[in-house]
């Protein structure tokens, strides 16, 4: 099979919800040489991105995502063990949920999912995260970036007492914060005291692996 054809089938395996099949072509990704991290993004997560737009425009639904979420996760966990690390270094830690009060985390999967094929190991605390969990698992270990998201306005100030908790707790320069969803805008971002906000999972992601660039290797110890 040409790459084109095996990152197509991935994409489309993910739309289709067919997990067998995105893991059978996740194989043959290794089998031809392609880069593990050119099929997630290119593959996977372009199928994924896909989904989120068809249930925003509600043309899918929940069980439609479940299931292709469920195939991308089945082709990731084939390839995320191949992709290369930059030399020897240890993975940047992300602490990842959405905001007390919020059930939705088909956003943060996909940033979850970009930040995973950045080479990040992600810590997922879920959706409706109580506040002072984030500050807890930054702790426990040892975190590079947050990563907050809301759908909802009405959580949006809960997404402020998490940036807040960590400046109470003395930890605000050991991290890097993203929020994002739907109402959340750079200045909102600003306003709260959280690095950036992204509109898109990706620019999240870039964005993520240069920012931990800042960070002094040895400020949790």
């Amino acid at each position: 099979m040409e790459e084109s054809e095996i990152l197509n089938g991935l994409t489309n395996a993910v739309v289709n919800g067919k997990k067998d099949q995105a893991v059978e072509l996740a194989n043959k990704v290794l089998e031809a040489g392609i880069e593990p991290y050119k099929a997630i993004i290119d593959g996977l997560a372009k199928g994924m991105e896909i989904m989120g737009d068809k249930y925003d425009k509600k043309q899918a639904f929940m069980p439609h995502l479940l299931m292709a979420s469920n195939a991308m996760y089945g082709g990731m966990d084939v390839l995320i063990p191949h992709m290369k690390t930059e030399g020897d270094s240890k993975r940047a830690v992300l602490v990842i949920g959405s905001a007390e009060g919020d059930v939705h985390d088909i956003g943060k999967n996909l940033v979850k999912t970009m930040m995973s094929a950045m080479g990040f190991e992600a810590i997922d605390l879920g959706k409706d995260v109580p506040i002072g969990k984030f500050t807890e698992a930054a702790i426990e270990h040892k975190a590079d970036v947050i990563s907050v998201s809301t759908l909802m306005t009405s959580t949006m100030d809960n997404m402020e007492k998490i940036v807040k908790s960590f400046s109470e707790k003395g930890i605000r320069d050991k991290v890097k914060i993203i929020v994002g969803g739907a109402p959340i805008t750079v200045d909102y971002a600003a306003e709260i005291g959280a690095d950036t906000s992204k509109k898109d999972a990706m620019e999240a992601a870039k964005w993520a692996k240069e920012a931990v660039k800042a960070l002094p290797d040895n400020r949790w110890n």
